[in-house]
């Protein structure tokens, strides 16, 4: 049988701050791994400048093809809204 607790203020800090003793030890093991310590110690991989113009040149050109999609869309529910006000219209002056 499952007891419930009251979750206190005094209980939710005392949990914090284990929680926080926790991961500053883990942090303190494997400063990499636990994703603290200074800069300096972290060997960080090079990124080349043309990897990163190829991906924005991506999103550039996703963008462009969405606004084109988007432009397709917009057109096609004009043709939509016109055909509904069309019957709309029919419909108001056979009932009237």
């Amino acid at each position: 049988m499952s007891r419930s607790m009251r979750l206190t203020p005094e209980l939710l800090r005392r949990i914090v701050l284990q929680e926080r003793a926790k991961m500053m030890r883990e942090a303190s093991q494997d400063p990499v791994a636990g994703g603290a310590g200074h800069p300096s110690d972290v060997e960080a991989e090079e990124t080349d400048a043309a990897d990163l113009a190829g991906t924005l040149e991506q999103n550039i050109d996703y963008m462009k093809a969405l606004k084109i999609h988007e432009a397709r869309l917009a057109a096609k529910l004009r043709r939509i809204q016109e055909a509904k006000s069309k019957i709309r219209s029919r419909i108001v002056r056979k009932l009237g």
